[in-house]
């Protein structure tokens, strides 16, 4: 059935108020979706899904659209919901969905023995499942916390053990995610070239699948890795390829991120005032969305403002 054939499926349904078929068609369009990075469009049919019934995989798309448009708060709110239901109902694989959803939201403020608690719950579940996609993802999510704490050899061997089993099972947003990780960790370490190489393997599968998310996060590592290298054109035309496709799909997080490295470029090149400005949208953004780096972006804006001042 076409996309556009559930949407009117999606429609009969709400106008006949039959939660089952609402559940079971909104559901399947809202993981198409969230693939797509089409987050406001989820928040909406979910927003409607939801008026009409409470099925744990609604409230975790719901969830998983709020976390990724700033809105951690709320989403995790849905998540713990969708928790509470999958373990009275001995849903275990939606369990497991929840755990890595809920541990995300921890990740994105900032709690990371939190979120690796969640992980390391989700993970034995997929496992006894033997649901592989769930499994690789959550050996990424994993990977992605121990890379926080400054321990990226255990990172890589996370992210080394879910490259294997995307391509196994033919995943190949999941491939890509990992590869962009892996790409991530080389960064760290400073040997450019593998970093480049991973991102560059990930990005054109990023294109292919859809992936606007992971086609904007990869862009902008790939101008990470220009910057680190101090080819300071080329970073900066990556990250402004980056920026629009965030703001497109009201990634608030890619946003700052990507305007925060912006900025510098700007920085580095003598243009206070533009760093400034950039500066100024980042610590906006990171209030909105309770982001954990909001007091060191605010002592940069300050710095930088001083060096501003200092100059005219």
């Amino acid at each position: 059935m076409s996309e556009a054939e559930l949407e009117e499926v999606f429609r009969l349904a709400e106008a006949a108020r039959i939660g089952r078929i609402i559940a079971d068609v909104g559901d399947r369009l809202a993981s198409n979706w969230l693939t797509m990075s089409r987050f406001r469009e989820v928040q909406d049919l979910t927003t409607r899904s939801l008026q009409l019934q409470a099925s744990p995989i609604t409230l975790l798309h719901a969830g998983r659209a709020l976390r990724a448009t700033g809105y951690p708060t709320e989403a995790l709110a849905y998540c713990e919901q969708a928790l509470s239901l999958c373990q009275e109902s001995g849903d275990r694989t939606s369990e497991a969905a929840a755990l890595n959803s809920i541990g995300m939201i921890h990740d994105h403020l900032g709690d990371w023995q939190a979120a690796l608690t969640h992980y390391q719950r989700a993970l034995p579940i997929y496992q006894e499942a033997r649901n592989r996609d769930g499994e690789a993802a959550t050996l990424n999510n994993i990977g992605m916390i121990h890379d926080h704490l400054g321990d990226g050899q255990t990172a890589l061997t996370n992210f080394q053990q879910a490259l294997p089993i995307c391509r196994e099972t033919g995943n190949r947003y999941g491939e890509a995610s990992t590869l962009n990780n892996i790409g991530g960790i080389y960064l760290g370490l400073g040997d450019w070239r593998a970093a480049l190489t991973h991102f560059q393997r990930a990005l054109p599968i990023r294109q292919e699948v859809g992936d606007l998310l992971g086609e904007a996060v990869t862009l902008s590592n790939i101008g990470m890795v220009h910057h680190s290298r101090g080819d300071l054109v080329p970073a900066f035309t990556h990250y402004q390829h980056a920026l629009p496709i965030h703001q497109e799909i009201s990634d608030r997080v890619g946003e700052a991120y990507t305007r925060s490295n912006i900025a510098m470029i700007y920085r580095a090149t003598g243009d206070l005032a533009a760093a400034v400005a950039e500066l100024e949208h980042v610590v906006t953004i990171d209030r909105a969305i309770q982001h954990p780096g909001l007091a060191d972006d605010t002592a940069t804006l300050n710095q930088v403002r001083a060096e501003l001042q200092a100059q005219s």
